[in-house]
């Protein structure tokens, strides 16, 4: 019965892992582990309460378990968040440092903008929202990495 007890916990741990997303807000130590396990860093601008496309790209895309899965097998996920309203306003420090991921990696100040970049910051390629379903955004975002 305790074996059993303990399978279960751990089963649902495993599941829980899979289902949550590991989204990074620290360039620094995205590109450590990116190193670390061989893979690619997905940086995501976002205005996470004010911009529509953002929130559709969020929903139809990276809130997917088809993306998640896929997602914490082979990227880095980091993101630079820049909310408008108060209540959901980033610690200063974060604010600094998303506006200095934008002034190198999105100068246009494009919302969403999709940044695929090596393990050392280098740009891989470049996307944004569109409507299509999460195997053929994985298909386009691993385009990049061939």
């Amino acid at each position: 019965m305790k074996k059993l007890i303990i399978a279960l916990v751990l089963m649902v741990a495993m599941v829980n892992t899979v289902a949550a997303q590991d989204w990074q807000t620290d360039f620094t130590k995205a590109k450590e582990i990116a190193t670390k396990e061989n893979k690619p860093i997905i940086l995501v601008f976002q205005g996470s309460d004010w911009c529509a496309p953002c929130i559709k790209l969020d929903r139809e895309i990276w809130s997917t378990e088809t993306f998640k899965k896929y997602a914490a097998e082979n990227y880095i996920l980091l993101q630079a968040d820049f909310p408008r309203k108060k209540r959901n306003a980033l610690p200063e420090e974060q604010t600094k440092a998303n506006a200095m991921l934008a002034e190198k990696y999105n100068k246009q100040g494009y919302f969403p903008f999709v940044v695929m970049l090596d393990s050392q910051g280098k740009v891989l390629g470049e996307n944004s929202y569109k409507k299509t379903t999460p195997d053929n955004y994985i298909k386009e975002l691993n385009e990049f990495i061939k």
